[in-house]
């Protein structure tokens, strides 16, 4: 049976983004266009005239070449996130059902304990004691159930296309890891056991709140009020024995508050800009490879309270 008409194209679109990246594809020669900065350059060219970046190997480049993976879109990194936070609780919960624990109602709110820890949970002893400061960006990307996942999702994609619009993906991807990473710093610190991107998303809305105390008008001036009132409101929840770590979030919304602050709200405007945005960007997302390679690497480790 044909596919339809619209998953046709889908299908061929993400053909050809895989073929352009393994260096496949058309190759009829035509102008090129700089990945760093956009200018239009010649044929043979091997660097930019505007911007002076390396056309066949740069970080810009291969940052163009990785987000075509996902189609045509100005947020490529907001749909990479989504897709490794649902393909973590996949695994979270085949993992809980190969235990005999995946069924009932504990997939709505009840996904945790050992399964969760070994793939990378926050929780004090390990982090401070057994130095698995790894944890604290896995932990980002394992949720608690169907519930927690869907309201941190549906929290994604509200905030993040829009701020990574304004920053750039490189940027985004760097705030997004920095702050969540930090919330479970300080929530480890005060002894709390944790997972869940809502610490991230706390730090995008720190920068969003930032950005709101640069601007001024009346939007700016709405959009903060009701950020505000959002913030209150979760962190009343918080206080109500839910299981929502407070420490995390507000340490993540102070974060992304002083980011936000640091950080110039709009794309990068030059070559020494880009360059900065693109290796923070580079940078964060190598640290998280990196700490989902420890958490392989340890998964199958002796627990504490088993020793």
């Amino acid at each position: 049976m044909a596919l339809p008409y619209r998953w046709q194209w889908r299908v061929e679109k993400w053909k050809n983004a895989v073929q352009t990246f393994f260096g496949g594809g058309d190759q009829q020669p035509r102008p090129k266009i700089c990945p760093a900065c956009g200018a239009l350059v010649g044929i043979s060219a091997t660097r930019c005239h505007e911007c002076g970046a390396n056309l066949r190997f740069s970080l810009a480049a291969l940052s163009k070449k990785l987000s075509g993976l996902f189609g045509e879109q100005e947020t490529p990194v907001t749909s990479a996130l989504l897709v490794a936070n649902i393909l973590m609780f996949g695994i979270s919960w085949v993992a809980l059902a190969n235990e005999g624990g995946g069924g009932g109602f504990r997939i709505l709110w009840g996904m945790g304990g050992e399964t969760v820890y070994r793939l990378g949970a926050s929780h004090p002893f390990p982090v401070f004691v057994g130095h698995e400061w790894w944890r604290l960006v896995t932990a980002m990307f394992l949720h608690g159930g169907l519930i927690h996942i869907g309201f941190n999702m549906m929290s994604l994609m509200q905030l993040g296309p829009a701020l990574e619009e304004l920053y750039g993906s490189a940027r985004y991807l760097f705030l997004y890891v920095a702050t969540g990473a930090f919330g479970f710093l300080v929530s480890a610190w005060f002894g709390n056991f944790s997972l869940g991107a809502s610490g991230a998303l706390l730090g995008l809305v720190g920068v969003m709140l930032a950005i709101t105390t640069k601007r001024g008008g009346a939007y700016m001036r709405d959009l903060r009020s009701r950020l505000v009132t959002s913030v209150v409101v979760l962190f009343v929840l918080g206080f109500s024995g839910m299981g929502i770590d407070n420490y995390a979030h507000f340490a993540g919304l102070a974060a992304g508050f002083g980011l936000g602050k640091l950080f110039a709200d709009r794309q990068p405007m030059n070559a020494s800009e880009r360059r900065t945005a693109y290796g923070l960007g580079w940078l964060a997302g190598m640290v998280v490879v990196a700490c989902f390679a420890l958490m392989i690497l340890h998964y199958r480790d002796t627990l504490p309270w088993q020793r």
